[in-house]
């Protein structure tokens, strides 16, 4: 049987309001409204769905105090982590937030009404004691959860209950996502009483096969693999690649043994509190029993470049409240390898000079980014085969060249010659962005204010990136004055591939002295307001990838290096 929710009842919103729900939606219509972010859409959904039982709303200031100083809510009882509804002043003030207002919660990206909230209190958080208490340091914005809060997280919290309208919509992995209550007959029609839950944000590889078949066995139960798809450490592998990795795996258990679920949770990275938490969330799920490891949900280094949690502290933290989780904690240390046996063992088993093999996650990045062979006793090929498809190789992957510089710096010629030459090799499309090009045809609009060069940047940015996770080589080659605007036009693209900054750092006196076309002269006499290097500024890119000069330099020259900084990238390997 399904272990007992915490608390005692679970806060399956939808079933309870199910004959309010027409009501409800209409009433919704008819209220102001808030966009939930990201962060929110996870939380609300595992509030509606009883995922965070005892919890039917979001955390008024006497339950959130409870939490951050003593991890209880104030009726007592236990509760690791605040689960928050930031706004800002200027959002309070236009929707009339306060005590007693009904507000409807809006999804970002179809904008569904999901709930109602009916508001209890409005209140300004210690944010140094929440991250002080929950995190274990008061400002240090390394570890992601305290970033949050002072860089993205609003300075008021709007505590009340909410009425559950409409679930939130998804579209992917649907056979996979199982409310609490879902999973919990899912479990009773496989006859399952005890049921070891793991939780993952990563992909999973023969050793955590190991560890959760050992764990599974050492409970006479089986495995719900429990994988967080909402949102994670930045950096982590995407929710859609982790996810064919587990179904790959799954055919690995013994028949019957395993079941995947996923849970849409927005993780906190908080270590010890974070496995209070998921202890708490599985429980609701019906899990039975719950495997804490080592370093269970910790963000790596702190500033001083000391790990944030000691490696234990999260089976410590579980353990002091073992009786009251009311899920029983499964210990596991990390699986070794041992090549003379072909087995994998927990490390504190394994006699002291036993030869082992280990493939780091450094080490296994760089076997995939360079094609070298992942070994069987690692993980099993079915799962090396997704990985890759998601890694390619990088000869085959997109990038962006994104040349900077003055009006007639030879800026356009590199890039033209550059187009021909990564042409005439072929295997990938080569895409061209000239500044003038972009101007008449994405940006025509724009003027040349700064904000208006910013957007111009962006726009490019933008295209880009869409070229580049498309498998294209881009060529960009706008003027692009201003530093923070290509720092964040890298930032962009580089979520989709390799980013490239070449400055044509060729002499404003040379351009101008070169100019045919008499740009410069009508600058200078006034004709054109706002032009670079005249009457507006130009800022050296900080740290450029390659920095060039038109005036010292043929054009050959110049492409020739950059195909060498490309090939020296692996991005040019079928030259």
């Amino acid at each position: 049987m399904a272990n007992t929710p915490h608390g005692g009842v679970l806060k399956d919103l939808f079933a309870r309001d199910a004959p309010r729900q027409a009501e409800l939606l209409a009433e919704s219509d008819t209220l102001p409204a808030l966009t939930l972010t990201e962060r929110h859409l996870c939380d609300l959904e595992l509030i509606l769905n009883g995922g965070f039982s005892p919890l039917e709303g979001f955390m008024t200031e006497k339950d959130y105090n409870g939490v951050v100083k003593e991890n209880r809510l104030a009726d007592g009882a236990l509760f690791s982590m605040p689960i928050n509804l930031d706004a800002s002043q200027e959002t309070i003030d236009e929707l009339a937030i306060k005590p007693g207002a009904r507000i409807t919660l809006r999804d970002l990206r179809d904008d569904r009404a999901l709930a109602i909230l009916t508001v209890e209190d409005v209140y300004r958080p210690d944010k140094s004691l929440e991250a002080q208490e929950v995190f274990g340091s008061p400002d240090d914005e390394t570890h992601p959860g305290i970033k949050y809060l002072f860089r993205t997280a609003k300075e008021f919290y709007v505590g009340g209950k909410v009425e559950a309208v409409q679930r939130p919509a998804h579209y992917d992995f649907l056979d996979l996502r199982f409310t609490p209550t879902e999973l919990r007959q899912h479990f009773e029609k496989l006859g399952w009483n005890k049921v070891v839950a793991f939780q993952t944000r990563n992909p999973m590889h023969r050793a955590h096969r190991e560890l959760t078949v050992r764990a599974a066995r050492s409970q006479q139960a089986n495995v719900l693999i429990h994988p967080v798809v909402g949102l994670t450490k930045p950096g982590d592998i995407d929710h859609f690649t982790r996810v064919r990795v587990y179904k790959a795996l799954l055919p690995r258990y013994p028949n019957g043994m395993a079941a995947l679920a996923l849970l849409p949770l927005a993780m906190r990275m908080g270590g010890p509190r974070e496995a209070i938490w998921h202890a708490i969330i599985r429980k609701n799920h019906g899990a039975t029993h719950f495997i804490v490891g080592r370093d269970h949900a910790g963000p790596g280094k702190n500033k001083h470049g000391k790990d944030f949690y000691g490696p234990y502290d999260a089976q410590v933290a579980v353990q002091k409240y073992q009786d009251e989780l009311g899920i029983k904690m499964v210990e596991f240390q990390e699986m070794i390898y041992i090549p003379d046996r072909d087995e994998y063992q927990p490390a504190n088993e394994i006699p002291e000079g036993t030869r082992t093999a280990n493939i780091s996650g450094t080490e296994l990045r760089h076997r995939l980014r360079t094609g070298k062979e992942i070994p069987a006793w690692f993980s099993y090929p079915e799962v090396v085969k997704v990985l890759r498809e998601q890694n390619p190789l990088p000869s085959t992957k997109g990038f962006t060249v994104f040349l900077t510089g003055y009006t007639n710096s030879g800026k356009d010629q590199i890039a033209r010659a550059l187009q021909v030459t990564l042409n005439q090799s072929g295997g990938r499309s080569v895409s061209m962005l000239l500044g003038e090009m972009v101007r008449s045809e994405l940006s025509s609009e724009l003027g040349f204010s700064r904000e208006d060069r910013d957007k111009n940047v962006a726009r490019i940015a933008f295209v880009a990136s869409e070229l580049t996770r498309a498998g294209a080589a881009v060529i960009a080659a706008p003027i692009a004055p201003y530093e923070e605007a290509r720092q964040q036009a890298r930032e962009l693209v580089e979520k989709s591939g390799p980013f490239f900054l070449v400055h044509v750092a060729t002499p404003l006196e040379y351009a101008e002295k070169t100019d045919r076309r008499g740009i410069y002269k009508k600058a200078r006499a006034g004709e054109i307001k706002g032009f670079t290097g005249v009457d507006d500024p130009y800022e050296n890119p900080v740290k450029p990838d390659l920095v060039v000069d038109c005036e010292k330099q043929t054009v050959r020259s110049i492409v020739h290096q950059i195909v060498l900084l490309l090939e020296s990238q692996g991005l040019l390997d079928r030259l």
